[in-house]
């Protein structure tokens, strides 16, 4: 799916009143804020609608309220964060409706590069249907409307999706600006060679992606729990991993589509298995691609990590979604490393696709190493997938 969409570098804003969505579904303990990569990748785009004498209504949902005002999922840390990163204050309005009266009062009241920051839209539970009732309410609180929110783009929600159409100007901000540039570039325009790694849990998560980086990648390289069902399907043994029986098929499928494409297609030659999902169970390397009966792969093993690392290092564009094995345990992660730190390593544009990818490559300390992070998980997927993204294709194309 190709963009080519209007961002706020493109419209005046002096003296506007910009309702700007963006992404501060941030994880909480004890109400403070323990991941503030979101907020962080929302401060470009507000300092530079601050910086043009834009009144700046900021709006975001966080967790899962259902409807209910739930005072730990109040915005209230954000704001406080946000203010600090800006070097300004960020007016919160405290508002268990989002666009009561306490909330217009707070967005009448504003002068030109004013911050105003709403409570969690999904307090409402109107928010996730997408009811017209409430998204016309946020549209009256703005003049324009900016969505900076890559990680909800793919829902069909009041604050990203239906307050857009009735907001004449409705555009990008420059985080979407920049997951549509790397993403979209990747996709639909690549240097190659183009390698595309995907691991994870299940086949069931990825097949639209596989199907349809099929006709875009030189090499795709499947790792992670869903690697298994493909060796079955190869008629390699696969102990007691993870398995998708009803899959095989459609395993069977892809690796023929492959060849027939003259598509490298790398599953793993060798694993680290053991007896019981844990981070205590004793782990073991297996010589080749079969695992012996009551032992289950979790991990891609030593020779698997070399035949990666040496495709990754002839790649121009890479991009990454789903660590190969359960990384969060420090036996079976070794797979995951060895691939994320040959993508620091190499001369190329690299991608990680969000989600589970996205957390091993920070926590292993190479983020700031890769081309691009994506904020989206499910965004993400579903932009790999060709899908229309509901929350980007209702913004304003340029001329």
């Amino acid at each position: 799916m190709e963009y080519n969409k209007k961002t706020v570098a493109d419209i005046q804003v002096r003296g506007k009143r910009v309702l700007v969505r963006c992404d501060f579904n941030v994880p909480l303990k004890a109400g403070r804020i323990t991941d503030e990569n979101r907020i962080i990748g929302s401060v470009p785009t507000i300092k530079h609608l601050i910086e043009n004498g834009a009144k700046v209504i900021l709006c975001s949902h966080l967790g899962k309220p259902k409807g209910e005002p739930l005072p730990e999922l109040s915005l209230k840390p954000v704001a406080g964060r946000l203010s600090e990163l800006l070097g300004k204050e960020v007016l919160f309005a405290p508002d268990p409706c989002v666009t009561g009266e306490s909330a217009r009062k707070a967005v009448m009241d504003m002068k030109d590069g004013d911050v105003v920051l709403l409570e969690n839209t999904r307090y409402r539970k109107e928010e996730t249907k997408n009811d017209p009732v409430f998204s016309r309410e946020l549209a009256s609180l703005a003049e324009i409307y900016v969505n900076d929110a890559f990680g909800t783009a793919h829902r069909a929600h009041c604050s990203t999706e239906g307050v857009a159409h009735l907001i004449p100007v409705s555009v990008c901000g420059f985080l979407i600006q920049k997951e549509l540039k790397f993403l979209g570039d990747a996709v639909s325009k690549p240097e190659r060679p183009f390698v595309a790694i995907l691991g994870g849990a299940k086949v069931t998560d990825k097949i639209k992606v596989i199907n349809n980086l099929m006709d875009k990648a030189d090499t795709l390289i499947i790792g992670g729990g869903m690697s298994y069902t493909f060796l079955k399907a190869m008629e390699y043994t696969v102990g007691s991993s993870l398995l998708e029986a009803d899959k095989i098929e459609f395993a069977k499928e892809m690796v023929a589509k492959a060849r027939e494409k003259g598509i490298k297609f790398l599953l793993p030659i060798d694993h680290v298995a053991a007896e019981k999902f844990g981070e205590d169970a004793d782990a073991i390397a297996t010589e080749d691609a079969n695992l012996p009966d009551g032992f289950m792969g979790l991990d891609i093993g030593p020779k698997t990590s070399e035949l990666f690392k040496a495709e990754v290092k002839k790649a121009k564009t890479v991009i990454w979604n789903g660590p190969v094995g359960v990384f969060e345990f420090e036996k079976f992660a070794e797979g995951t490393k060895a691939i994320a730190k040959a993508l620091s390593e190499i001369d190329a544009i690299t991608i990680i696709g969000g989600g589970d990818s996205a957390a091993a490559v920070n926590l292993l300390g190479y983020g700031d190493r890769m081309s691009h992070i994506s904020t989206g998980g499910g965004a993400s997927l579903e932009f790999l997938e060709g899908r229309e993204l509901p929350g980007i294709a209702a913004l304003n194309d340029k001329e």
